[in-house]
């Protein structure tokens, strides 16, 4: 359950955000999306998949956590074990709303359900993060978070030219990983899409040039460098289950 709330400093002075990490905190979760923009720090730790989107007529890049829902084995009791944490999950419980009626600036909204979030009184409130300084101005924190929200939003609007320059080079295959785990349990995880590696490597100069040009020779690379994740992710798995 959510409840979507136009951020204001009249309405949200009071609000502090409780940053720390943890389960109860929102932060079990298998997946989220990234942005081709952030994919140089992505792939230091995670690996970059891609799903088909919820409308099925393109496709989204996600940091993969884990290999079933709620499992995200970054995260350690309330450490992220992990030196780059992605802007999906920064920014969380804040999201970019609608521009007012009339207007071309999206707007800042809070998930005000969110358990990240705390009112005088609550426990953990006096070491959470205010949303406004003194005199109503946005503190160092939302300002972060702005930020993070804006390169979020402008990686989320350039991404579909990325993915029709890789379905137009044929570079898009569907992914199946299969490990065991750490009880010797075969898995298989599919609905997952990758680069193709060979036809990338076939692709002749004028495209590697077009790609270059348009800026999706970064992002490629970093993605296919990025599949060198699933191998410590899968051991992680196995760790975590031979313990269980």
């Amino acid at each position: 359950m959510t409840d979507h709330q136009l951020v204001t400093a009249e309405a949200h002075r009071a609000i502090r955000i409780d940053r720390r990490r943890g389960a109860a905190l929102g932060d079990a979760v298998q997946l989220c999306l990234v942005v081709p923009d952030e994919f140089r720090q992505v792939q230091n730790a995670y690996p970059i998949l891609f799903q088909r989107n919820a409308a099925r007529d393109g496709f989204q890049a996600v940091a993969l956590f884990g290999f079933a829902p709620e499992d995200n084995l970054y995260l350690d009791g309330d450490r992220w074990d992990a030196p780059y944490l992605p802007l999906a999950m920064a920014t969380r419980p804040f999201l970019i709303g609608p521009p007012p009626a009339g207007g071309e600036v999206p707007q800042l909204h809070l998930d005000a359900a969110s358990p990240r979030v705390l009112v005088p009184g609550a426990a953990g409130y006096d070491a959470a993060s205010p949303l406004f300084d003194a005199g109503d101005v946005p503190s160092n924190y939302l300002a972060a978070v702005l930020d993070g929200l804006g390169r979020l939003d402008r990686g989320y609007r350039a991404a579909p030219d990325f993915f029709d320059a890789l379905e137009r080079h044929d570079l898009i295959e569907p992914v199946s990983i299969r490990f065991d785990d750490g009880a010797g349990n075969a898995r298989q995880i599919v609905d997952f899409h990758g680069i193709h590696e060979e036809r990338f490597a076939a692709l002749d100069g004028q495209a590697l040039g077009d790609l270059h040009r348009d800026g999706h020779l970064l992002p490629i690379t970093m993605a296919l460098a990025s599949l060198a994740n699933l191998a410590p992710l899968i051991a992680r798995q196995q760790r975590g289950t031979a313990d269980a």
